[in-house]
């Protein structure tokens, strides 16, 4: 099969295609004839080698895939309501940018009818992640406010229209005047340019000094200090990248005076018992809001396989709005 690898680390130009065998499919797994292969953050991270695939995963580059069931484990195919044929779209531990993969079927969702592969691909990992972050671990309400940062991205445009959904008041930051428009667009209540305004005063005046009460978090470094200055009584942060760098110092004792929780997660490594359940969790509350249009995949761009360089150019140029997917 073609796949692109990771020839050395480095620059976008380091992706090529090559010739790889086809994977097989072991116990609880399903092979999968792959239509579209989304593209994230973490795949330019392993590209520089900053974020090595786990063991036992494949060493090729993606995350999540959306294409069609050819094979597998029959007895958990039908444990799970599948079978060869299928339309689905899979959250990976890696070896996503390839013609064919396999995937735990307990990782595997059906694609809702009115979706392309296109935008099947690029709902596994930021849906899987803003559920296991937003909603199991920060345990976002109905009636909250939820901040955002980075709404534009493909984490941010899921988060938006999620917390919407749930009944919160969604505020977001994001870069440009035209990325503001497009996450208030999506559903978000509230949008903060955040290189000409202040997200702290922003936050707190739009919430009458009260504050939010979850922050999904993909910078941290010195935003943690910021935004434990702008959250809620009992208010939780999520933290899910360190674009901003590891470090972070902020007023312990504010987290003490208002009960504040500050926790964070990786999703990679994680068992596929706990990523299944969190697929158990969507195809419950989020499938169906697919597939009424309620909440929408957003595709800023596709490009085809053999342009993956082009494709992580632009993840690193923060141009874009939403998800790049890569089509074979």
């Amino acid at each position: 099969m073609q796949a692109i690898e990771i020839s050395a680390f480095g620059a976008p130009e380091v992706l090529r295609m090559c010739e790889r065998a086809q994977p097989v499919p072991g116990v609880g797994e399903v092979l999968i004839r792959v239509a579209a292969s989304g593209v994230n953050r973490p795949d330019v991270l392993q590209r520089k080698g900053h974020y090595p695939a786990p063991p036992g995963a494949s060493d090729l580059p993606g995350l999540e895939v959306a294409g069609v069931i050819e094979s597998g484990d029959a007895q958990a195919m039908a444990a799970h309501g599948l079978q060869p044929g299928d339309r689905v779209c899979a959250l990976l531990a890696g070896g996503g940018y390839a013609q064919w993969c396999v995937a735990p079927v307990e990782q595997c969702l059906p694609v809702p009818a009115a979706l392309s592969d296109a935008e099947a691909a690029s709902l596994p990992e930021t849906f899987f992640t803003v559920w296991s972050n937003v909603f199991d671990r920060a345990h976002l309400q109905a009636g909250e406010t939820l901040l955002v940062q980075g709404g534009s991205s493909g984490i941010g445009v899921a988060a938006i229209q999620l917390g919407r959904a749930w009944g919160a008041t969604v505020i977001v930051t994001a870069g440009s005047d035209e990325k503001c428009a497009a996450c208030l667009a999506l559903g978000a209540h509230h949008a903060i340019a955040y290189r000409s305004q202040d997200f702290v005063a922003e936050v707190l005046r739009i919430t009458r000094g009260r504050g939010a009460d979850v922050v999904l978090d993909m910078v941290a470094g010195d935003y943690v200090a910021r935004e434990v200055d702008c959250l809620a009584e009992d208010g939780r942060i999520a933290i899910i990248a360190v674009q901003g760098g590891v470090q972070a110092t902020f007023d312990a004792g504010k987290l003490l005076r208002r009960r504040l929780t500050i926790t964070g997660s990786t999703l990679r490594a994680r068992s596929s018992t706990f990523k299944g359940a969190i697929a158990r969790a969507l195809r419950e509350h989020v499938w169906p809001l697919l597939a009424s249009g309620a909440v929408r995949p957003v595709v800023y761009r596709s490009f085809a396989a053999h342009e993956a360089a082009q494709a992580h150019a632009l993840m690193e140029s923060n141009r874009h709005i939403g998800k790049i997917v890569l089509t074979w």
